[in-house]
Protein backbone atom coordinates (compact mmCIF):
# COMPACT_ATOMS: atom_id res chain seq x y z
CA UNK A 1 0.00 0.00 0.00
CA UNK A 2 2.94 2.27 1.13
CA UNK A 3 4.33 1.74 -2.15
CA UNK A 4 1.44 2.43 -4.27
CA UNK A 5 0.96 5.82 -2.47
CA UNK A 6 4.08 6.86 -3.11
CA UNK A 7 4.17 5.92 -6.87
CA UNK A 8 0.52 8.05 -7.12
CA UNK A 9 2.17 10.84 -5.21
CA UNK A 10 5.17 11.19 -7.80
CA UNK A 11 2.88 10.52 -10.68
CA UNK A 12 0.69 13.96 -9.87
CA UNK A 13 4.34 15.82 -9.14
CA UNK A 14 5.82 14.59 -12.27
CA UNK A 15 5.81 17.11 -14.72
CA UNK A 16 7.33 14.77 -17.96
CA UNK A 17 4.77 12.23 -19.65
CA UNK A 18 6.61 9.78 -19.51
CA UNK A 19 7.63 9.72 -16.23
CA UNK A 20 3.81 9.89 -14.65
CA UNK A 21 3.02 6.98 -17.32
CA UNK A 22 5.91 5.21 -15.68
CA UNK A 23 4.69 5.93 -12.06
CA UNK A 24 1.09 5.07 -13.09
CA UNK A 25 2.06 1.94 -14.05
CA UNK A 26 4.11 1.34 -10.94
CA UNK A 27 0.79 2.70 -8.91
CA UNK A 28 -1.44 -0.06 -10.63
CA UNK A 29 1.27 -3.20 -10.28
CA UNK A 30 1.17 -2.44 -6.36
CA UNK A 31 -2.56 -1.97 -6.21
CA UNK A 32 -3.03 -4.92 -7.82
CA UNK A 33 -0.53 -6.78 -6.26
CA UNK A 34 -2.02 -5.50 -2.72
CA UNK A 35 -5.31 -6.50 -4.15
CA UNK A 36 -4.24 -10.42 -4.88
CA UNK A 37 -2.78 -10.73 -1.80
CA UNK A 38 -5.67 -9.48 0.36
CA UNK A 39 -7.77 -11.56 -1.46
CA UNK A 40 -5.62 -14.77 -0.71
CA UNK A 41 -5.44 -13.73 3.21
CA UNK A 42 -9.32 -13.45 2.84
CA UNK A 43 -9.43 -17.01 1.43
CA UNK A 44 -7.12 -18.87 3.92
CA UNK A 45 -8.14 -16.68 7.13
CA UNK A 46 -12.02 -16.81 6.84
CA UNK A 47 -15.01 -19.49 6.29
CA UNK A 48 -16.19 -19.65 2.69
CA UNK A 49 -19.86 -17.95 3.16
CA UNK A 50 -21.28 -16.71 -0.31
CA UNK A 51 -20.79 -12.58 0.29
CA UNK A 52 -17.20 -13.54 1.67
CA UNK A 53 -16.51 -15.80 -1.94
CA UNK A 54 -17.87 -13.07 -3.98
CA UNK A 55 -15.66 -10.66 -1.99
CA UNK A 56 -13.15 -12.81 -2.83
CA UNK A 57 -13.12 -13.03 -6.31
CA UNK A 58 -13.99 -9.73 -6.70
CA UNK A 59 -10.13 -8.55 -5.13
CA UNK A 60 -8.78 -11.12 -6.92
CA UNK A 61 -10.33 -10.25 -10.58
CA UNK A 62 -9.53 -6.59 -10.02
CA UNK A 63 -5.84 -7.05 -8.69
CA UNK A 64 -4.84 -9.48 -11.61
CA UNK A 65 -6.29 -7.07 -13.82
CA UNK A 66 -4.65 -4.25 -12.12
CA UNK A 67 -1.20 -6.12 -12.42
CA UNK A 68 -1.83 -6.48 -15.97
CA UNK A 69 -2.56 -3.52 -17.39
CA UNK A 70 0.55 -2.10 -14.96
CA UNK A 71 2.81 -4.01 -16.53
CA UNK A 72 1.13 -3.40 -20.29
CA UNK A 73 1.43 0.09 -19.36
CA UNK A 74 5.03 -0.11 -17.33
CA UNK A 75 6.35 -1.46 -20.83
CA UNK A 76 4.95 1.09 -23.42
CA UNK A 77 6.13 3.73 -21.06
CA UNK A 78 9.51 2.19 -20.46
CA UNK A 79 9.81 1.61 -24.53
CA UNK A 80 8.71 5.54 -24.76
CA UNK A 81 11.49 6.52 -22.56
CA UNK A 82 14.42 4.05 -24.13
CA UNK A 83 13.44 6.43 -27.79
CA UNK A 84 13.42 9.84 -25.69
CA UNK A 85 16.66 8.79 -24.40
CA UNK A 86 17.90 7.80 -28.26
CA UNK A 87 17.83 4.20 -27.77
CA UNK A 88 20.74 4.24 -25.40
CA UNK A 89 18.62 2.56 -22.53
CA UNK A 90 19.38 5.18 -20.48
CA UNK A 91 16.92 6.70 -17.76
CA UNK A 92 16.36 10.31 -17.02
CA UNK A 93 18.20 10.79 -13.96
CA UNK A 94 21.38 8.95 -15.09
CA UNK A 95 24.58 10.84 -16.72
CA UNK A 96 26.99 9.86 -19.23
Amino acid sequence: MVCSALNSIRSHRATDPIATGLYRSWTNIWMGSMLVILALILMFVFTGSTLSVVVEALFLIMGAYNVFAGLRNRSYYARLQQHADGGTGKTSGQSA
